[in-house]
């Protein structure tokens, strides 16, 4: 069973990807669901307004603080940075 943060950041992934959220499995990379810079850009920006967060990327940097590794690796990050902030999410 996905928890509330996978299933809205899998939706938003899926949305980006222009794939329907099914397709997407935590271990796929970002890469294998055909997400180009933009469209990374775009979920940065979706998963930070969805979940009231400041996710820590640098669109120039390859590697950076936030794991983009996977599908579940963006869900660990962003699950780590939601209980940082010692906040809900609603």
């Amino acid at each position: 069973m996905r928890s509330d943060v996978q299933s809205k950041i899998i939706d938003i992934i899926a949305r980006e990807a222009v794939v329907e959220p099914e397709q997407v499995r935590p271990e796929m990379t970002l890469e294998e669901l055909g997400l180009d810079s933009l469209g990374l850009v775009e979920m940065i920006f979706a998963i930070e307004e969805t979940f009231g967060i400041s996710v820590p990327f640098n669109a120039n940097e390859q590697k950076g603080e936030f794991d983009l590794s996977s599908v579940g690796a963006v869900v660990r990050a962003v699950e780590a940075l939601i209980a940082g902030r010692g906040a809900a999410v609603a």
